[in-house]
């Protein structure tokens, strides 16, 4: 029985279109080094910068920056069979699909007015302005329902105050979509606005922060940031509704069709390939139970993956599914880091910048991303609680946030 997807004529000729605009317009030293894994930065040089920002407007004219978006705000149009083969080509091509946070067109999909799709979202969808998430702050992660910054109505204007920290993006965002409280005396999830900020604004600082995972992360400082009515996004109250669209799918609810795993992928190659004492790795029987239990775990992420994925484009209703991927997801890469670790030794601590590094140092940057990956998005302990409520087996019940998926609109 044969299990293997196959693409049409039609698609295969739509996969080799894509390679063709590749090989033509992309030189292979704007090309990133490494595939991006988990929330580790791509090393970028300004050249290499430059050339992206230049280019992912032309790719986003052909509508393979946001496939299945529709026209009308800049997106393809397109079929999820579309947006698989193209991110099967520029994953093969090691080409970056954009400098926008992924996350920051659902809540302006679904709760966004006409107007302010125009003004925000369709800048967004064609790649001529990066947009980052704003909402960690230094008392406010995991919790983020216990956030400080404010924002305070002045006339028709709003006026915000406050610090965000880890705020993650390649190069420099020009615009910033998060919540601040706007009513102090509202309870929890009654009390924020969501806020469109652009960048540079008056009031606005930003410096960079040298992290475990790289220099792309911001802390970002707001003093008396005065905004006009319209960069609010949904009601003055409802920005914990429209923050819960964003986390409904960066905790996994929209998952992926064909996931890839290039650390697994790499470490069997290492085990294939690496010979010590006169055989390979793969003929030590620890070392073969240790490359199967890696597997295991990566196949059974990328079930999760397809499930979820499938779900989402059906426009089903999806309740735990999201964060027991993303649980699923942070836990196995850890446990696989370790492996790693304990069949490749000291070559998997390597960094990219050491000639001897296997795999050009791939599996150094797996090892920080999957102790980064852990937290951003809602921690593993965040995960458990979120599936917990809505299996109905906690104190709480919740259920899923509107997505684009299951809120109607068009473009998924």
């Amino acid at each position: 029985m044969d299990f293997a997807y196959h693409y049409t004529k039609e698609q295969e000729a739509f996969r080799q279109e894509i390679r063709t605009w590749l090989k033509k317009n992309v030189p292979e030293e704007m090309k990133r080094p490494l595939p991006r894994i988990g929330l580790v930065a791509d090393d970028y040089s300004e050249e290499q910068y430059r050339f992206w920002r230049q280019t992912h407007p032309k790719l986003a004219e052909k509508g393979w920056i946001h496939p299945t978006l529709p026209k009308e705000y800049g997106g393809g149009g397109l079929t999820p069979g579309h947006e698989t083969i193209i991110s099967e080509e520029f994953d093969r091509a090691r080409i970056p699909r954009d400098f926008s946070n992924p996350y920051v067109c659902p809540p302006l999909l679904v709760w966004a007015t006409e107007e302010q799709k125009q003004k925000f979202l369709v800048p967004i969808v064609k790649a001529q302005k990066a947009a980052f998430q704003l909402f960690t702050e230094p008392n406010a992660g995991s919790d983020l329902a216990s956030l400080q910054s404010r924002a305070v109505r002045d006339g028709d204007d709003w006026v915000l105050t406050g610090q965000k920290i880890f705020i993650t993006g390649t190069g420099d965002p020009d615009l910033f979509l998060g919540p601040f409280i706007t009513d102090p005396d509202a309870p929890r999830h009654r009390n924020l606005g969501f806020f469109v900020i652009p960048c540079p604004w008056p009031g606005l600082e930003i410096r960079r922060q040298n992290l475990l995972s790289g220099y792309d992360s911001l802390f970002v400082f707001m003093d008396n940031v005065r905004l006009p009515g319209d960069h609010l996004i949904g009601g003055d109250h409802q920005g914990w509704q429209v923050t819960g669209t964003t986390l409904e799918i960066e905790h996994g609810g929209r998952g992926a069709a064909f996931p890839q795993d290039e650390a697994m992928e790499s470490l069997f190659e290492y085990v294939r390939t690496t010979r010590r004492f006169g055989e390979t790795l793969g003929s030590d029987p620890i070392v073969q139970q240790a490359i199967m239990a890696a597997y295991g775990e990566s196949q059974i992420d990328m079930l999760l993956a397809k499930r979820n994925y499938w779900m989402y484009q059906a426009r089903q209703e999806m309740s735990y599914h999201g964060s027991q991927f993303s649980l699923w997801g942070r836990e196995y890469r850890m446990r696989n880091a370790d492996r790693a670790r304990d069949i490749m030794g000291m070559d998997s601590l390597l960094g990219t910048d050491e000639p001897r590094a296997p795999f050009k140092g791939l599996q150094e940057v797996y090892q920080r991303a999957s102790l980064v990956g852990a937290h951003p998005g809602g921690t593993i302990e965040v995960q458990k609680v979120i599936v917990a409520r809505r299996l109905g087996i906690s104190r709480t019940r919740e259920r899923a946030a509107a997505t684009p998926s299951t809120s109607g609109v068009a473009g998924v």
